[in-house]
């Protein structure tokens, strides 16, 4: 089992400030709640979500095993007052942001005291009559929200594979990067207000499908035929520095509260025909669906390891020291109507990837943002772009599996796919760990396209 660490003391603070490692938890605490051994919500995870039963308010839990621990329930008893000023309020809101505004050092000192009093032999919660039984919800009678009020929201477009394969896809024969693709991260603003929580069903979204046919004037219009999905990985914001004050890439972690899954829905036909000259746009904005638990970067620092290596150097501002990756695991399954209607036969593995395949780091991402002096948000959402790897079974979406479909997939009953169908549900799934390290998991994040 893990140790993790009980309280924050004021070096770790300047330690984070500086953009240097802390010391990864060790590993042997127990806690006394109940935990499967395949969980991907053990102690030493401990992810933020906002949850909510039938006539009930909507108010912020921690997945502990097959659990929700109803943050507001311990905080109307006092037990969180020693970490966070105001907690009573913080933890009936039906969203993170009102924490996320408080900064990393409140952070740090919440997630000390809920490991403080999950940690076996702590009675704190167990010897008020009731309470645990009050607190610790199941999850199968919990709704789960989306859990913070988007901000803002910027998808990248930093996988060296992703970028790679669909140069070569829709630019033959020329070079397949951009000549600015190793100097930055580039991305570009989507739509905040069509972020979605997890389950919400996907429309299948119309547009202008291409150029004018041979001898036509007019581009046709009408549902999306190339539908796809995207598995990415966001990170979510506190408030920044002033405008006009850039964040180096060596404190940018400062500011990052936690990681989510992410799928990025994309119209490839609709975003072939409109992306020249400024980007993404209409081909990207009609959903992005994201998980319903956000894990704590405190969580995830024994899974750091090295990046791809970046060449040429990068300027300055960019430039990060030791392991700035993360080994977080990523599965996409997909499950077709016809596959549902027999038997529940179990989803077809589309793509199993990493996020340490990513070229930019989340810390170099929003370095460049701010670069100019913009200003960051409580509650911002930064998605990495698609996560690829170096093979055919680790794209990070169809465009690139089925070669923008010249190449499609003989699904194992039978169907193809090039692009997904109606009915199609698209499920991504992450988690750290394995080779003898626990397990800490993101859930899933799923949509079903409508039709």
């Amino acid at each position: 089992m893990w140790t993790v660490d009980r309280r924050r003391r004021p070096e770790e603070d300047a330690t984070e400030h500086s953009g240097e490692e802390r010391p990864a938890p060790a590993l042997h605490a127990q806690t006394w709640v109940p935990v499967p051994p395949a969980s991907d919500f053990p102690l030493v995870n401990l992810p933020y979500g906002v949850f909510t039963r039938r006539g009930e308010t909507p108010r912020l839990g921690v997945a502990i095993g097959d659990h929700v621990l109803d943050l507001k329930a311990l905080a109307s008893e006092g037990l969180l007052d020693s970490a966070l000023v105001g907690a009573r309020a913080v933890c009936a809101a039906p969203m993170l942001n009102p924490l996320l505004e408080r900064g990393r050092p409140a952070w740090g000192a919440l997630r000390a005291r809920l490991i403080e009093l999950l940690t076996e032999p702590n009675r704190e919660l167990r010897n008020r009559p009731g309470l645990a039984e009050q607190a610790l919800i199941p999850q199968a009678d919990a709704t789960l929200l989306l859990p913070f009020a988007v901000a803002d929201y910027v998808d990248f477009y930093s996988s060296l594979e992703h970028a790679t394969n669909l140069g070569r896809i829709f630019r033959p024969g020329a070079d397949p990067l951009p000549p600015n693709w190793r100097h930055l991260p580039a991305g570009y603003h989507g739509r905040s207000g069509t972020v979605v929580p997890s389950g919400t069903p996907i429309a299948r979204p119309q547009g202008q499908l291409g150029p004018p046919p041979p001898g036509g004037t007019r581009p046709a219009f009408g549902p999306t035929r190339k539908l796809d999905f995207e598995v990415e990985v966001g990170f979510i914001t506190g408030n920044g520095p002033p405008l006009g004050t850039p964040i180096p890439a060596k404190h940018a972690e400062t500011h990052i509260f936690g990681l989510v899954l992410v799928n990025d829905w994309s119209a490839r036909d609709i975003q072939a025909w409109e992306y020249q000259p400024l980007g993404p746009f209409l081909g990207k904005s009609f959903a992005t669906s994201v998980s319903p638990w956000v894990v704590p970067l405190d969580a995830l620092v024994p899974y750091r390891c090295p990046g791809p290596p970046q060449d040429p150097p990068v300027l300055d501002y960019l430039a990060v020291s030791g392991n700035r990756a993360i080994d977080l695991h990523l599965d996409v399954t997909l499950s077709t109507r016809a596959l549902r209607a027999n038997g529940g036969a179990e989803p077809l593995a589309l793509s199993r990837t990493n996020l340490r395949y990513l070229y930019w780091t989340p810390a170099q991402q929003l370095a460049h943002v701010t670069s100019n002096g913009a200003t960051i948000r409580a509650g911002d959402l930064y998605a990495s772009g698609t996560v690829s790897g170096p093979g055919p079974s680790s794209a990070g979406s169809l465009v690139e599996r089925t070669w923008n479909g010249e190449r499609p997939l003989l699904l194992t009953n039978g169907e193809t796919r090039a692009f997904l169908a109606d009915g199609d549900t698209v499920t991504v799934r992450g988690w750290c760990g394995g080779d003898g390290r626990p397990r800490i998991g993101f859930g899933a994040v799923s949509g079903t396209v409508m039709g």
